[in-house]
């Protein structure tokens, strides 16, 4: 199994605004030019955390995932991010990872941020994603999973997790110590995407986009500015560090329920 290219974008986003969102997307691979597996955005790159979910929504065959899968094509790789999601009179946070063929897999945000008033307007997912990119097992979450570690347990041996989010400044810390802790206790890279700018109620995000390995070093960090960084996953790496500590094997065995 080969090493993986995943590319980091890291963008301001407009306020409840998907057509603009879309074309600053654009434009700014248009000049990264990524040669890369995966390329992986912020929760809801189409709006920002917005809750007025009805003037932002998209459909599964929309605009926003028509142009995921337009992205695909392009760069001839996956595009993995969040959108609001209308589908049977209901309202997701969902996160899609599309290919060049289309609709690969998705997840609906599991844990809701309750301070924001989420659960209120969107409809929580039920089951964990962990999903084939490049030969790699890829274990998806979006923000607010970050602090739940069960559901970032690693009983499926995956390689790779990735946490998509709108994290504001003021809880950076948490952000950055939870991404390396669970690294650390699954023995799994980690690439966290989070947005910067404010949003429309004010609210600062600091970047702080990450690449982690297996053993919770950091391979690469973003500062509070847009950026578009590919970066390389050994695969080398990953099993030496497996077959050298084989922590994984002694883990508990329970299920969460």
């Amino acid at each position: 199994m080969r090493d993986l290219r995943i590319t980091l974008v890291q963008t301001d986003l407009v306020w409840e605004d998907v057509s603009a969102n879309l074309k600053h997307l654009t434009e700014i691979l248009d000049t990264a030019k990524p040669e890369t597996d995966l390329i992986v955005l912020p929760e809801m790159f189409g709006s920002g955390f917005s809750m007025l979910a009805s003037k932002t929504a998209q459909t599964m065959d929309g605009e926003a995932v028509n142009w995921m899968q337009k992205t695909a094509l392009k760069f001839n790789c996956s595009i993995v991010g969040s959108l609001n999601i209308r589908e049977d009179e209901k309202y997701y946070n969902r996160l899609l990872l599309v290919s060049e063929e289309g609709i690969q897999a998705q997840y609906d945000k599991r844990h809701l941020f309750t301070m924001a008033g989420e659960q209120e307007v969107y409809s929580k997912g039920k089951k964990t994603l962990v999903c084939p990119v490049a030969g790699w097992k890829i274990h998806f979450q979006v923000c607010y999973d970050l602090r739940f570690p069960v559901w970032a347990r690693n009983t499926d041996g995956y390689d790779l997790l990735i946490n998509i989010a709108n994290w504001p400044s003021r809880r950076v810390y948490a952000w950055n110590q939870l991404l390396i802790a669970r690294a650390i206790e699954n023995q799994s890279y980690v690439a966290g995407v989070n947005r910067v700018g404010k949003d429309g109620l004010e609210i600062p995000y600091p970047g702080n986009s990450c690449v982690i390995d297996p053993m919770g070093e950091l391979v690469w960090r973003g500062d509070e500015q847009e950026v578009v960084s590919t970066q390389t996953l050994s695969r080398a790496l990953l099993d030496e560090t497996r077959e050298r500590l084989p922590f994984l094997r002694d883990r508990d065995n329970f299920e969460w329920r």
